[in-house]
């Protein structure tokens, strides 16, 4: 009798063993361990990348950064499990089928006896029919109505969860490429400029430390030496900030493209694309926005959500049907029938859930008031978006080509200052300046025409263009290079409308060189012309411009250039006079100083060109 006892305290008696060794303690890795993850770590996150092989296009770094950001991976991971989670939940949907098995074993006999309700007298003897130690068997498949509709609206809500993980990849893959633009751009302006800037430092520097020594043998007076290094330590600081900015987009696209600190690698040094016109179809692309940008979608798909969590709520007040069917074994021998099969039909309703009934009929519209207002604020900051995307795009577009006429008569200016140098000190300082404002004004362009994309791609970004497949895993970095330029160049072509440029509407010039050098004047002035958007012709009946260069008049050192635009009807339109200071009269100076002249009039030939009506177009 004791030994059985202790059989029955069995279970127990292990049930408190195993609790007691499975207390939870504190255990921080080690350092060993944590190193090993980090060198793990480190390994994986730049794991099966394709080597680079060349010089890598924008398209080549936009599809790379797509492939590995590892932003983009983890969204992919997301919307992965989000279907995982989908499939799921729809087996929740299925009837339950539970299968049992266990013992049951007691510590003395189960019995009892009977008594007569009026005589009170026992009437039968102690007697049991269940055995002390037995085993049992059970498979039952049950099904509920209500679980079914739960079930059903939890994996509906599933299904939209998958949908608005794919509306966050969409808004990962269109932040990846504003990114890439923001830094492409900027690394190869970078990657030109860097050794000029840093010769010009190394010049500067030189040029710093002999004025020193100028200064301490006092061969010169100490406000003039002191005003040469003031005008070199400025150029100095200005040229090493701009260095500082272009080492720095380096950086970034290293990061974007996921690739291991310190890899080297090469910007194809191709010309600049031209930049797109300023869309015109601004209505239009504000409609596609509504439609296409990920932030409004996923706010539809979320309504749904909503709304499904007070369907559940509401299917909750029904009444619950569920049925059952199932098979039972029991071993103990005193059963007449050891197995059997039971079946049923449950009808349950919880009444005290009834007056809820109107209050989530309100509920429901408010909530669908609520989401339809979220999402109409969430469109209107699209379509603001939209507008000052174009609008931002146009002033980006207009200072960069600002920033290019800058540059050019930087250029122009650094090329005769260079031909009229003299091997003094001055003539040095002067010289050096001009080349820093030359290479300022180059960054300036550079930095103005990564705005301008950066600007473009923010309009890409307001209406929600999707730029590449969705098969991507397993794609290669030139086929999606491919994808991403054939598909950004049917955006362009299909989705925006620009208006008509200058050049369609602008009649061709004669350009007539008189005086000095005719030949180089001439073939000068149409150079200038030409790069702003101008056509020229030979000769033959229209418009004509006459350019005169005069060499400078002794003791003056200034050269001369006068424009004069004439009418078909041989009427002078518009007539102007510019001077540089030259030191030496040479081909580079004649080109330099027509250049520049035509450079800083060209607005005004344009507007003076143009038909009745028309608008110039920057």
């Amino acid at each position: 009798m004791r030994n059985r006892t202790w059989y029955s305290l069995l279970p127990l008696v292990a049930a408190l063993v195993l609790a007691g060794c499975g207390t939870v303690k504190v255990e921080p890795m080690t350092s060993a361990e944590q190193k090993a993850r980090a060198t793990s770590d480190y390994a994986k996150m730049h794991e099966e990348q394709e080597p680079i092989t060349g010089p890598l296009t924008f398209e080549e770094v936009a599809a790379r950064a797509l492939k590995y950001n590892l932003d983009y991976r983890l969204k992919l991971a997301e919307q992965a499990l989000s279907a995982d989670m989908l499939d799921v939940s729809q087996y929740d949907m299925l009837p339950k089928l539970l299968v049992g098995a266990g013992w049951v074993s007691r510590s003395n006999e189960s019995g009892g006896t009977s008594v007569g309700i009026e005589s009170g007298v026992q009437t039968l003897s102690p007697s049991t029919s269940t055995e002390r130690n037995r085993s049992l068997r059970s498979a039952e498949l049950s099904w509920s109505i209500l679980d079914f509709g739960i079930s059903y609206y939890r994996a509906q809500q599933r299904a939209d969860g998958v949908l608005m993980a794919d509306e966050r990849r969409r808004k990962v893959i269109q932040n990846v490429m504003q990114d890439v633009r923001n830094s492409y751009w900027r690394a190869l302006a970078a990657q030109r400029m860097l050794p000029r800037v840093d010769a010009l430092l190394e010049r500067s520097r030189t040029a710093l430390a002999r004025s020193r020594q100028i200064e301490d043998q006092r061969l010169m007076p100490p406000p003039t030496v002191l005003a040469y290094q003031r005008a070199l330590i400025d150029a100095v600081s200005l040229l090493q900030q701009r260095r500082q900015d272009l080492e720095l987009a380096r950086a970034e696209l290293v990061a974007l493209m996921n690739l291991a600190p310190g890899t080297s690698f090469t910007l194809a040094d191709t010309v600049a694309e031209p930049l797109p016109g300023v869309p015109s179809n601004v209505e239009e692309l504000e409609k596609l926005a509504l439609e296409l940008r990920p932030e409004v979608r996923e706010e539809a798909y979320r309504k749904r959500v909503t709304l499904n969590d007070l369907r559940v709520a509401q299917l909750s007040i029904f009444p619950n049907l569920s049925a059952s069917i199932g098979y039972q074994y029991d071993s103990n021998k005193y059963l007449y029938n050891n197995s059997w099969v039971d079946s049923g039909l449950h009808l349950s309703w919880n009444l005290l859930k009834l007056p809820q009934w109107p209050a989530l009929k309100r509920a429901i519209g408010n909530q669908a008031s609520v989401d339809d207002l979220r999402r109409y604020a969430q469109g209107m900051a699209v379509l603001t978006q939209v507008r000052v995307g174009a609008q931002r795009y146009a002033l980006a577009r207009t200072e960069f080509e600002m920033a290019d006429q800058s540059a050019r008569v930087d250029e122009r200016l650094l090329t005769y200052t260079r031909a009229a140098v003299k091997t003094s000190v001055d003539g040095e300082l002067e010289l050096i300046r001009t080349e820093a404002r030359s290479l300022l004004s180059e960054y300036q362009r550079h930095a103005a025409y990564s705005q301008a994309q950066a600007a473009w791609g923010r309009v890409y970004n307001s209406v929600g263009l999707d730029v590449l497949p969705q098969a991507l895993q397993n794609a290669t970095v030139p086929s999606l290079a491919k994808a991403i330029r054939d598909t950004m160049g049917e955006w362009q072509r299909v989705t925006f409308r620009t208006a008509s440029p200058h050049a369609s509407i602008v009649p061709d010039l004669q350009v007539v060189a008189m005086g000095a050098e005719a030949d180089e004047v001439g073939a000068a002035a149409s150079s200038a012309l030409r790069r702003h958007g101008l056509s020229t012709r030979d000769a033959g009946a229209g418009w004509r411009l006459e350019v005169a260069w005069t060499a400078p008049a002794p003791g003056t050192g200034a050269a001369r250039v006068n424009l004069r635009l004439v009418d078909p009807q041989g009427q002078s339109v518009r007539e102007s006079a510019s001077e540089f200071p030259v030191g030496e009269r040479s081909l580079a100076v004649v080109r330099a100083t027509v250049q520049s002249a035509l450079d800083s009039e060209i607005a005004q030939l344009q507007a003076a060109l143009q038909p009745a009506g028309a608008a110039t177009i920057h």
